[in-house]
């Protein structure tokens, strides 16, 4: 079976690489030619456990291969994935532009029989209009050319993307007419043969099932969030609380978790569009504001702890960062909260020396020499006034607290989740605040 994937990012690359491992031909297709340039090469431009051994032995193989030219290929696929990006527009609604310029070049090249699917995350409607744009182009040929478009919303998690799509929890389908279904449990196969399930619905359902689930997975996060800011007003535990809600089986323990806010590329964005799509259809998603106000603020939740600390006298200070990404085993650091917290430091006039396992090229990138960039973890915090954590990395669990203290000027420690026990860090002569 022959497809094609056209975006080479994080969903794009992840779905292909794992395609092709099952024995299906993929054609991924991008229009940046120098990370195309670095595929063939084996050279990956996300961080992602696992992705390039496979990249590479897919590659070697035959089944993987890369391209910029996405009318070369087109009509010797049976199947095409369009995973381009879809960033938020300034209003919050998701940028269509892209999925549809692919959408205009499969009608302006098609001369059999394509089934389109929509593998990025996109409002509830994009379907009709990837239709509506093909037919147009078919239209303007002069030509009629069976097609169907289909949703196939992706449900990936940074870190453990390859286990995800390998072992899916549900693999969720839309679709208007029965071969398009037939193709697309024949491409599934592979992976349901485990008996994971294939859900197949119609496509503004499909649509809708990323966007609710996304939605409701930040919900849960900004609810804890806003129970511990509770518990630390009237002095309860929230770890403690945490497990006696989760032990409800209507409820459960995931993402249950406090913090010090949620990232990435998904629930900031997917939780702006689908306040957008609500507001364009004249309704107002009123939980979901809440959400995104209470993760806005839990953004700031550790400035706000170190204001606290040091008496609103964090001048001169020298703050220390461990973690940058978002969450562990990515070095994704879009919407990340070290970024607001970063900025909220520079602007009370600290100075800032980081770590990340992963993430240092990308601060780099995005804030150049605005922040020293230390070798480790002690090295990070060498003459700090105070160490911040950010992000749950392994290697940040058990540190040597008899070496940082040496090493800090001040032994102050702020834990943006939860990970240190508060009891040995007093008992250790370390200030210490949590979520």
């Amino acid at each position: 079976m022959n497809i094609a994937i056209v975006g080479t990012g994080y969903v794009g690359l992840v779905t292909g690489t794992c395609f092709s491992e099952m024995g299906i031909n993929v054609t991924c297709v991008d229009v940046d030619s120098a990370k195309i340039q670095n595929l063939n090469q084996g050279i990956i431009p996300i961080y992602e456990p696992g992705l390039e051994d496979l990249v590479k032995k897919n590659a070697h193989a035959g089944r993987l291969k890369f391209t910029t030219d996405l009318k070369s290929c087109i009509n010797d696929v049976e199947v095409l994935f369009n995973a381009v990006g879809t960033p938020p527009d300034e209003d919050g609604s998701a940028d269509l532009r892209y999925v549809l310029d692919v959408a205009r070049t499969v009608g302006q090249n098609i001369n059999k029989y394509l089934l389109v699917v929509t593998k990025s995350t996109v409002p509830v409607g994009t379907a009709a209009k990837v239709k509506t744009v093909i037919r147009e182009e078919l239209d303007k040929r002069g030509v009629s050319i069976p097609f169907d478009v289909a949703s196939n919303p992706e449900f990936l998690k940074e870190g453990t993307a390859i286990k995800d799509f390998m072992g899916p929890d549900r693999v969720v389908v839309g679709t208007e007419s029965e071969k398009a279904k037939n193709l697309m449990e024949r491409l599934y196969k592979p992976f349901t043969l485990n008996h994971y399930r294939m859900i197949f619905t119609d496509i503004p359902s499909a649509e809708m099932i990323k966007y609710a689930a996304n939605a409701m997975l930040a919900t849960r996060i900004s609810f804890m969030n806003d129970i511990a800011n509770l518990c630390r007003l009237v002095g309860a535990d929230v770890n403690m609380v945490r497990s006696g809600i989760g032990s409800d089986s209507r409820i459960g323990s995931k993402f249950l978790y406090p913090g010090c806010g949620y990232g990435g590329s998904c629930f900031p964005k997917d939780v702006k569009a689908l306040i957008k799509t609500a507001t364009q259809n004249g309704y107002e998603m009123q939980v979901l504001k809440a959400v995104e106000a209470v993760n806005e603020y839990q953004k700031t939740i550790l400035f706000r702890k170190l204001q606290k600390v040091f008496n609103n006298e964090l001048s001169g200070k020298t703050i220390a960062l461990w973690g940058l990404s978002f969450k562990p085993e990515t070095d994704d650091m879009r919407e990340a909260p070290s970024l607001v917290l970063i900025d909220l430091l520079l602007k009370a006039g600290c100075s800032i020396k980081v770590y990340d396992p992963v993430a240092m090229e990308e601060c780099k990138r995005r804030l150049g020499d605005r922040v020293a960039y230390s070798r480790d973890m002690y090295d990070a915090v060498l003459n700090a006034d105070a160490l911040l954590l950010l992000t749950e990395w392994k290697e940040f669990r058990l540190p040597a607290w008899e070496v940082l203290k040496k090493l800090m000027k001040n032994p102050v420690v702020v834990d943006g989740r939860n990970i240190y026990d508060k009891a040995e860090l007093n008992a250790a002569g370390f200030v210490y605040e949590n979520i």
